[in-house]
């Protein structure tokens, strides 16, 4: 599992491809057969010629009028088609039509018509490129474009409360870029996102993203509008990938984001995220929560100082940039911190990989308690059951460990675990109302806790299932 930390360039925004031009539609008149001349393909537009001229279109020539013979009348009027409808299709080239035609003379047979009729539209079907080109040609001559340019649309255009456009237009200026660096020589950092906590200034988001920055580096942090300010580190929490960092100088009129409640997201919801993927600041990407109550380690699930969730599954792209940024409901509403990313390398945490559609995102209720008790202290609390348990076995459920670390207990004495009587050996298969396949799916669902809460166990041992209360310890920080 990536924990898509930051530093990549930004790439240079690519040039927009200009649009085609849209051609003019000209309207039928009122009572007509509507010409299938609209249904065949465009005209390709004239080839411009090497030297970069512009197209000249080629027409048919008009033909010249033939003067009358000297002293004879004129010829008499051609007789109309049976039924006096249509007028024949103008010529190729010819003038318009007289702007008084003459009135058509009464229908007398329906056959006649329908023949007729017939008979127009497949001339019309053949000649429909002519036909719209000398349409657009001639358009200041009695057509007219139905064609509505972006000028013109309405300058009261709102959307609507609840789109993603609204959403993301309201929660983008509370939303933060992170410049991280480090406080040696090298100046090694990275970019990440934060969110607006409080109006006091502080900001929330992942330890990753500010850890290099916390012993003597410089944090800075940008607004949407452009802005930045100086911040310094409130407090990490290794474990839960969380930090709390507070402008040096905060503006007033801040606005923190509204927070959602994470327990009652369902699969399914709408979720919208925001941040700086590969350093492209006030990036909003849309999709929806694919799967609750996944454990997520984001380093290699060896232990140490590796963190867990049981994380919010979403497949809104997520990329390296996008850490501590907000994952937003369709209402606005934080839902959760976007934290780590599945890779395609086959590890947790091996290479920076792009978004494959699985993103995880810390519950914001697990988040809520964290930046909290930072801010209070400065000081992560976890709970804690008071058992060590294997880290590499995964599928049968956690092991209680034969013993702890350096030869300690693996069950603490007098510890919760002791307390509800569970003993080295024992496999915890489950953990409240959720299965339980691994040590760290365990810690995954320790950590949604406060320590003090009563939680139902079920486990193993001889090849008989229990069950048991167990009262959660704590610890506070990370070592």
């Amino acid at each position: 599992m990536s924990t898509e930390n930051e530093g990549t360039p930004v790439p240079a925004d690519p040039a927009a491809p200009s649009a085609p031009p849209v051609p003019p539609t000209t309207d039928e008149p009122a009572g007509e057969t509507p010409s299938r001349a609209a249904s065949e393909p465009a005209r390709p537009a004239p080839q411009t010629s090497p030297s970069g001229d512009e197209p000249t279109a080629v027409q048919a020539p008009v033909p010249a009028a033939a003067p009358a013979p000297p002293h004879q009348p004129p010829a008499p009027p051609a007789p109309a088609p049976a039924g006096g409808w249509p007028p024949p299709p103008p010529a190729w080239g010819a003038p318009h039509p007289s702007a008084h035609p003459a009135p058509p003379a009464p229908r007398k047979r329906t056959g006649g018509l329908v023949a007729a009729v017939l008979v127009a539209s497949l001339v019309a079907g053949g000649i429909g490129g002519g036909i719209g080109y000398w349409a657009a040609e001639r358009g200041d001559n009695g057509f007219s474009s139905t064609t509505v340019s972006s000028g013109q649309a309405p300058a009261s255009f709102k959307r609507e409360p609840g789109t993603v456009a609204a959403v993301a237009a309201k929660a983008l200026p509370s939303v933060v870029t992170i410049q991280a660096k480090s406080g040696g020589q090298e100046g090694e950092g990275g970019t990440g996102t934060g969110f607006v906590y409080d109006q006091e200034g502080h900001i929330v988001t992942n330890n990753h993203v500010v850890a290099s920055a916390a012993d003597g580096g410089t944090l800075s942090v940008t607004f949407s509008d452009g802005k930045t300010y100086d911040a310094e580190v409130v407090g990490r929490a290794e474990g839960y990938d969380v930090a709390v960092i507070k402008l040096k100088d905060a503006p007033k009129g801040l606005t923190p984001l509204p927070l959602g409640d994470s327990d009652k997201v369902a699969v399914g919801d709408s979720t919208i995220a925001i941040g700086a993927p590969f350093g492209l600041s006030n990036t909003v990407t849309t999709g929806i929560v694919s799967a609750k109550n996944r454990p997520v380690a984001s380093g290699d699930g060896s232990g140490g100082s590796n963190s867990y969730m049981s994380a919010l599954q979403t497949d809104a792209s997520i990329n390296p940039g996008n850490s501590g940024g907000p994952l937003l409901d369709a209402s606005g509403a934080v839902i959760g911190i976007n934290s780590a990313i599945q890779s395609t390398s086959g590890g947790f945490g091996q290479s920076q990989a792009g978004s494959i559609g699985l993103g995880f995102a810390i519950p914001v209720n697990q988040a809520k308690n964290v930046a909290q008790q930072l801010i209070k202290t400065g000081k992560p609390v976890y709970p804690v059951i008071g058992a060590t348990v294997n880290m590499n076995e995964k599928g049968q459920g956690a092991t209680i460990a034969g013993q702890g670390s350096g030869g300690t207990p693996s069950v603490t004495p007098n510890g919760p675990a002791a307390k509800a009587g569970l003993k080295a050996g024992d496999v915890i298969t489950g953990f409240g109302d959720h299965p339980i396949d691994s040590g760290p799916t365990l810690i995954s669902e320790i950590w949604t806790h406060k320590p003090g809460d009563s939680v139902k166990i079920t486990y193993e041992r001889d090849g008989k299932t229990a069950t048991a209360t167990v009262v959660l310890g704590e610890r506070t920080g990370d070592s």
